[in-house]
């Protein structure tokens, strides 16, 4: 009877570990979600440059027309 319990000691000591390491240590991978931005446009911002670039010639053209006449 002896040998039975530590046998059935030893059998309930190793299932009882083998339970106890059956998880990993290491932390799962978790990937981070793609945040995707649209960039937002106003159409004022797109004729805001020709805009001040016609003034700038007109501006150019009338005074090098007045230098001109003088």
């Amino acid at each position: 009877m002896n040998i039975k319990s530590i046998a059935a000691a030893t059998l309930i000591a190793a299932t009882a570990s083998t339970a106890a390491n059956a998880g990993a240590l290491v932390d799962p991978i978790v990937e981070a979600d793609v945040i995707v931005e649209e960039a937002s446009s106003s159409s004022s911002a797109g004729i805001l440059i020709p805009l001040l670039l016609l003034i700038i010639i007109g501006v150019a053209l009338t005074r090098g027309g007045e230098a001109a006449t003088t």
